[in-house]
């Protein structure tokens, strides 16, 4: 059985901006209503499989037979061309782009350094950069201040850096370079950064190769040397995607969350008088915004059939995350902000063998910053109207580009 894009919608290329600030664009639930998967065009050029139903993006993103290998001839690409592609191919593979047997050899050594348990031990730490921060926006000489260059990219970025061993000196290199990444301008822009930023990091792990420290990179060089299995390339790649991973979405979260809460009073009130509501807040935030949606890409490696649609080999689909967490059948009112939902179903962080590494260490950064922000600061406010938010929709990883607050 096969399903295509009918009526209106038949012309539409995908992704689309979102209209609203919060909401997803009235075409994915116009797409999900019609199926919960239909076969869509991409702006990039081709066709792919665009998956927005709640249950069917949870049974692709554990079946096997789909492949997260953007260098195979056919993965959905959103921004593909030859130079892009050729660019994918001459480096070896983020951990998020293998599969099976290769990508839980690559997960099972880092995966101890990112534990519930040993995530707590750093809870002081991120206690006291986030203290810091604040001490520092709330010093400021003038306002309004700008929340994203003032907490909401600092904070994850210095956590980050202290993990993985990276210099915080060089925040602004590794910020610039992963901004311009994530964002849809030139092809030739991102392709530059990203060179830039694998060549930073290259000669960061050399350096720590010489000189291991008492860091994630430092312990996994060490456990290499011991083992006999030093990969410099693999180090490289890890490296990468826990650098540019490990702060620029939850930076993006921190400053969505608080837009969310200030622009939902009721909400806010919440969490104010019993903190112990902001995990639960937390991830209703994930949920309801859902900033990297459409970049959980698989290829078809065999003929697969899911709800009803067959699938053949070779072919992409794109799983809407966003789509799929404002999905009626699994989130009643998905459109409402409920704080004490309690649903931890959502996709913010994937699901299947895939799901986000990094995703205990987000949640704790985010209800740390939310509880002391909104303690210290009780009277912050916007400083502009929601609307005139300069919003990411030019941007593969969604979040504000600038957060004007006052109190």
């Amino acid at each position: 059985m096969t399903k295509g894009v009918t009526g209106e919608l038949a012309g539409l290329e995908l992704p689309v901006e979102r209209g609203c600030p919060f909401a997803p664009p009235a075409a994915y639930e116009q797409l999900r209503e019609q199926a919960p998967i239909n076969k869509v065009r991409l702006a990039s050029g081709g066709e792919a499989w665009w998956v927005s139903g709640h249950e069917e993006a949870r049974t692709v993103l554990v079946d096997g037979r789909f492949s997260s290998d953007k260098r195979k001839d056919g993965f959905p690409l959103f921004t593909l061309d030859a130079a892009t592609l050729q660019q994918l191919r001459s480096q070896p593979p983020l951990m998020l782009g293998m599969d099976g047997a290769e990508h839980s050899a690559a997960r099972r050594p880092v995966i101890g350094e990112f534990t519930v348990k040993r995530l707590a031990a750093l809870r002081p730490r991120i206690q006291a950069i986030v203290d810091r921060f604040i001490d520092d926006l709330l010093a400021a000489d003038q306002r309004p201040v700008d929340l994203v260059q003032a907490l909401s990219l600092p904070v994850p970025s210095l956590v980050i850096c202290e993990l993985l061993g990276v210099p915080y000196t060089d925040h602004d290199f590794f910020q610039s370079r992963t901004t311009m990444m994530v964002r849809r301008t030139s092809l030739e822009d991102r392709r530059r950064a990203f060179a830039e930023l694998r060549a930073y990091i290259d000669d960061l792990i050399t350096r720590k190769e010489s000189e291991p420290s008492d860091d994630l990179f430092g312990r996994q060089i060490a456990r290499q040397r011991q083992e006999g299995t030093l990969d410099h390339a693999g180090l490289v790649s890890l490296a990468f995607l826990l650098l540019t991973a490990g702060h620029e979405t939850t930076a993006n979260m921190i400053s969505l969350g608080v837009v969310g809460l200030l622009t939902h009073p009721e909400q806010l009130a919440l969490i104010k008088a019993d903190p112990d509501r902001t995990p639960m807040a937390v991830e209703e935030l994930l949920r309801y915004f859902t900033i990297a949606d459409g970049v959980t890409s698989r290829l078809a490696t065999e003929d697969v059939e899911i709800g009803g649609v067959s699938i053949k080999a070779g072919e992409g689909v794109i799983v809407s995350a966003l789509s799929a967490n404002w999905d009626p059948a699994a989130f009643k009112d998905p459109t409402d902000l409920d704080v004490e939902r309690g649903a931890r179903h959502h996709l913010a962080f994937g699901f299947g063998p895939h799901q986000c590494l990094g995703q205990n260490l987000a949640r704790m950064e985010l209800q740390i910053v939310f509880d002391t922000l909104f303690r210290r600061i009780p009277a912050l406010r916007l400083a502009v109207p929601v609307d005139d938010l300069p919003f990411k929709s030019d941007a593969v990883i969604y979040g504000a580009h600038e957060l004007p607050v006052t109190w």
